[in-house]
């Protein structure tokens, strides 16, 4: 039997918002974010949690943080029911011991201390979730190591980076051993180092401690490297959970060859799997099937072509989504 550390059934969340209805009248209105919301993640998955903006993410993991309240549906994590009411502490007891489960990273907000050293921020999480010296020091000193945050633990948080305060959260995240770590864009505007670094680093804690993660972003690339599953959200409801392969067969995603020859010719021809999508001096755009391999095209290019340089693009999440709309295909997956 698979151990599931996160469980969602039926869960929705409705807000109710004020909007204009002329230049004096304004109406109440009900915006459904989630709706009915089922699925399970095992213990020690890396989950790719993925839809457009505004298709309910970030409001499903404020949900599973204890943040937000559902509408209706119900949700464990950790095997605790954050709103659940106690004797002690009421649904307040709930998501305090979640908490002390919990790591979470909001790619858009800093859970730093702004005018702090990084250090002193440290320090702080230690004491508000009561880690143990022994335990603390040595998630600090591996944290550190890994994220390469040495030469930053005396600056201020409000000197630091996108991409150092990023690192900088991430280790913060995960000072007092969280079982789940849930990670909300966690490199967005981060430059090609920064992500390869982060990338690496939560390989290696889901692999030594089979820590949880549920990570959202719009990077496919975070996606592929970290996740050997994905479940897209779209207006509020789950339409696909399954393989990222499957994910862009479905929607008959493209990935983008930019090939660079040495002069400029004529559009390449002739290669199988590829059709020439755009030409520019001697760059030229190859688009092929986003499920299929790389390297059978390059190998075809660069064999008959004066190769200088070449570049992959990923397609872009919207644009596969679309796609699978468009096509008919994005239909609620099963209990969603």
């Amino acid at each position: 039997m698979v151990d599931a550390l996160i469980e969602v059934a039926g869960v929705e969340k409705v807000f109710s918002v004020r909007r204009k209805a002329g230049r004096l009248r304004r109406v109440r209105e009900e915006v459904r974010a989630v709706s009915g919301l089922d699925f399970t993640v095992a213990r020690g998955e890396m989950v790719g949690y993925i839809g457009p903006n505004g298709a309910g993410k970030s409001t499903t993991i404020k949900m599973l943080t204890g943040i937000l309240v559902p509408s209706a549906g119900r949700l464990r994590v950790a095997g605790i029911d954050p709103f659940a009411r106690s004797g002690t502490g009421g649904a307040a007891g709930g998501r305090l011991r979640l908490a002390r489960r919990i790591g979470v990273v909001f790619g858009q907000r800093t859970t730093l201390w702004w005018d702090l050293p990084l250090k002193d921020s440290y320090e702080l999480v230690r004491r508000m979730y009561r880690v143990p010296d022994a335990t603390y020091r040595a998630n600090l000193e591996r944290c550190v190591e890994l994220l390469d945050l040495a030469p930053l633990l005396d600056v201020p948080v409000r000197q630091l980076s996108l991409g150092q305060r990023m690192r900088g959260d991430i280790a913060a995240a995960l000072l007092h051993d969280p079982e789940v770590l849930y990670l909300d864009e966690p490199t967005i505007g981060l430059d090609v180092v920064s992500k390869a670094k982060v990338r690496s680093f939560l390989r290696e804690v889901n692999a030594e401690r089979g820590t949880t993660v549920l990570l959202t972003t719009h990077d496919l690339t975070d996606i592929e490297q970290l996740c050997h599953r994905v479940m897209v959200i779209d207006h509020g409801r789950l339409v696909y959970d399954g393989d990222l392969t499957g994910l862009l067969a479905a929607g008959e995603g493209e990935r983008m060859l930019v090939v660079d020859l040495d002069r400029e010719l004529p559009p390449i021809d002739g290669v199988p799997g590829a059709r020439t999508v755009k030409v520019a001096g001697p760059r030229q755009w190859l688009a092929f099937p986003a499920e299929a391999s790389a390297a059978p095209l390059v190998a075809a290019v660069a064999e008959r072509y004066p190769l200088v340089d070449l570049s992959i693009r990923e397609p872009d999440i919207e644009d596969v989504i679309a796609r699978l709309y468009a096509g008919g295909t994005a239909t609620p997956v099963a209990g969603a």
